[in-house]
C-alpha cells in the first residue's frame, strides 16, 4: 500500500526485454534505503517487487498484464520516474490509499497556467471517469491529485509548485500518457451495491441503499 506522496524521482538505466514482459533497472538513492529482496516500489504508480536492489538501483520485473494496462512499455533510456516506497504503519497518510494497481492510461489534452499553479487536463475513458468525483483523489503516475473538474471525455487537476519540483509532472507535456488509478473506495461501493456475496452465483438487490451510505458518511 502506498500514499501517492512521491520520495523521489528515479532514472530508467536499462531495459531488459522479453517477448511479453520487461526487467527494469532503475537509478534511485533514497529509497533505497533498508530495500531488500521482495520489497514493493511504486515505479510511475505501478507496485512493482524488487528482484535486485544494489547501492544506487535496483532491478524489478513488470509482466505482460502490467505492460497492458500501464505506460510502463513506453519509458525509454534516461526516463525519469516517481518512486515511492511502501507505506509504514508507523508515518503519516499524507495523500490517500494508493495501491499500486493501474485501472488504466490517460493522455494529458490541455496545461495552462493559473498564477502559481498549472492545471492539467486529462483525457481518459469511461472505465476510468465513471469512478472519478470532483474533490475526489486520483494518483497521476503514481501522484496523490484531487480532481479538480470531471467531464464526460477528461478531467482536471490543479498542480502547485512543490508538486512540479518533487514529481515527474515537470517534465509532462501535451499528448503523454500517463497512469492512472482510481481511488479503490469508489469501487468497492459499487461492487457492494451491484452484487450479492452472500451466494454463489445468486443475484437479488442490494440491502445497500442511498441513505445507508449517506447515515455511514460515504455520500
Amino acid at each position: 500500500m502506498f500514499t501517492g506522496i512521491i520520495e523521489e524521482i528515479g532514472e530508467l538505466m536499462a531495459v531488459q526485454s522479453g517477448s511479453d514482459s520487461m526487467v527494469l533497472t532503475i537509478k534511485a538513492q533514497t529509497i533505497l534505503e533498508g530495500v531488500k529482496v521482495g520489497d514493493s516500489i511504486a515505479t510511475n504508480g505501478v507496485c512493482l517487487t524488487v528482484i535486485e536492489p544494489g547501492k544506487n538501483l535496483f532491478k524489478a520485473d513488470v509482466m505482460h498484464e502490467t505492460m497492458n494496462r500501464s505506460a510502463l512499455g513506453s519509458l525509454k533510456m534516461g526516463s525519469k520516474v516517481n518512486l515511492e516506497r511502501a507505506m509504514k504503519s508507523d508515518g503519516r497518510f499524507g495523500g490517500h490509499m494508493v495501491a499500486g494497481h493501474i485501472d488504466g492510461t490517460g493522455q494529458i489534452k490541455d496545461m495552462h497556467k493559473d498564477d502559481n499553479a498549472i492545471w492539467y487536463t486529462i483525457a481518459a475513458g469511461q472505465e476510468i471517469l465513471r469512478y472519478i468525483i470532483e474533490k475526489g483523489s486520483i494518483a497521476i503516475d503514481g501522484i496523490s491529485l484531487t480532481v479538480a473538474k470531471v467531464t464526460q471525455t477528461d478531467f482536471s487537476v490543479s498542480i502547485i509548485p512543490h508538486t512540479l519540483q518533487q514529481t515527474t509532472l515537470a517534465e509532462r507535456k501535451k499528448g503523454d500518457i500517463v497512469n492512472l488509478e482510481n481511488d479503490m473506495v469508489g469501487k468497492y461501493i459499487e461492487k457492494f451495491l451491484l452484487s450479492d456475496f452472500t451466494k454463489g452465483t445468486g443475484k437479488k438487490e442490494s440491502h445497500i441503499s442511498k441513505e445507508f451510505l449517506m447515515k455511514n458518511g460515504f455520500l
